[in-house]
């Protein structure tokens, strides 16, 4: 990326406190801007057993408790593609650029994404739209984070019918799509990093019992995929659930590639959401190419004749 990149990214050029974000909707005094604030929750219950994987939207919660003027998007059906082979597939650039046009956006809108505090959703979409050419704020903590300032939520459904609004081109978006590089990397690319067959390195954003196999999973196997090295999400924040700073994501993610630091760069979780989180301390760390496998054990655990690790890593030699 050039320093004219529209999508070079900076700490604050990606991360929004909730202070500037109520100076944004004009709740503080300054007058507002066009913002489409989106709240991108989705739960996933924890597996009581291998293979069992239970997805709800989380539409519910935003009715309870929501940012005045926020929307709330269901990643399971929207930004996502219906053909895909596991949930959550990734759409063309062309399709997310026409989703978020449908919203209501144009070019000089601010967007930004939040969920209620796990950040990995609003991650997901950022990732979604950053690949689209679409930039995108994140509001740092989410909803806890708005709430612990004191600023005000809203409770109530969503109007039944939702005012038409004309979708907007994103005309400029669409320069260089046939040349910028993609931010998810495929089946066959991860396949030949795991083999040896080519140069990279394939992180596992997922917590350590779920890396080594020691607890269930909601995919077919439990397991890693071979050669990958673990690299938790979870320390990516602090205990707020905001991003802790950008020193010292860039001490965590330093340590973990090995060799050339310009290698190709692959991240994977379970379903490719949490690994956007490890995308994202990359990205403020100063390495804007890494990739996300969207598929991630999901598709990988799916077909028998690809091969999973349980247990403790054994650094390579």
């Amino acid at each position: 990326m050039t320093a004219a990149d529209p999508l070079a990214v900076h700490r604050d050029s990606v991360l929004l406190t909730p202070a500037a974000l109520a100076a944004l909707l004009g709740l503080r005094g300054h007058a507002p801007r066009e913002v489409l604030l989106l709240d991108a929750t989705v739960r996933l219950a924890r597996p009581e057993h291998d293979g069992d994987y239970r997805s709800e939207s989380g539409e519910a919660e935003w009715t309870r408790a929501h940012i005045p003027g926020s929307r709330h998007v269901d990643l399971r059906t929207r930004f996502t593609d219906p053909g895909a082979a596991y949930h959550f597939g990734h759409p063309a650039r062309e399709a997310t650029r026409a989703e978020l046009a449908a919203l209501g956006a144009a070019p000089d809108t601010v967007v930004v994404l939040y969920d209620q505090g796990a950040l990995q959703w609003a991650t997901r979409l950022w990732w979604t739209l950053r690949d689209a050419g679409l930039p995108a704020l994140i509001l740092d903590g989410g909803l806890p984070a708005w709430r612990a300032a004191g600023l005000p939520v809203v409770t109530g459904p969503a109007p039944t019918t939702e005012p038409h609004t004309p979708a907007r081109e994103f005309t400029a978006a669409r320069d260089g799509d046939a040349t910028r590089p993609s931010h998810w990397a495929s089946l066959d690319e991860v396949r030949a990093l795991s083999a040896g067959q080519r140069e990279g390195t394939l992180l596992c954003a997922l917590g350590t019992d779920q890396f080594e196999g020691t607890a269930y999973t909601r995919y077919a196997r439990r397991g890693r995929i071979p050669g990958s090295r673990s690299l938790p999400a979870h320390p990516v924040l602090e205990l707020d659930g905001t991003v802790r700073s950008t020193t010292e994501l860039a001490a965590y993610t330093a340590h973990s590639v090995p060799g050339d630091p310009n290698a190709p760069l692959v991240l994977y979780c379970g379903g490719g959401i949490s690994a956007t989180i490890v995308a994202l301390a990359f990205t403020l760390a100063g390495r804007p190419d890494v990739r996300v496998y969207d598929g991630s054990l999901e598709e990988w655990t799916a077909d028998p004749r690809l091969p999973v690790l349980t247990g403790p890593d054994t650094p390579r030699l």
